[in-house]
């Protein structure tokens, strides 16, 4: 790809730390979702209840979906989109969670190609 196209592109990182205040409420809207998934193979709709079952940060992967945050921005398509969750012990006092601490790096980045890991993710094409 030319710069010329590739400049089209823009990754936007966003990270978020939730409180769940009712992980019982976010278990059984996850199942909702999976529930009303008409191309889940059955292998796959086990697997994904299993998961959110287990694990209340699997639940969120399944209810919080990139696309949401960019469908109604007008000129933009998601060309992919890759998420994770997991359990944190957060202290909002503690300056290792200062949300300014990249701001030093720059706010744009050259790197637009996908890491590749997807290990622990959920995502989109």
């Amino acid at each position: 790809m030319s710069l010329e196209e590739t400049s089209r592109f823009v990754r936007l990182r966003v990270e978020l730390v939730l409180e769940v205040e009712d992980a019982d409420a976010v278990t059984k809207a996850a199942l909702r979702r999976i529930a009303a998934e008409d191309d889940m193979s059955a292998d796959e709709r086990v697997h994904a209840e299993d998961a959110v079952t287990e694990d209340t940060a699997e639940a969120l992967a399944y209810l919080v979906d990139p696309f949401d945050l960019v469908s109604e921005v007008p000129g933009v398509e998601l060309a992919q989109a890759s998420w994770s969750s997991e359990p944190i012990d957060y202290d909002p006092d503690s300056p290792d969670w200062d949300l300014d601490e990249d701001d030093d790096e720059g706010d744009v980045e050259d790197d637009v190609e996908d890491d590749g890991d997807g290990e622990g993710t959920h995502g989109a094409s």
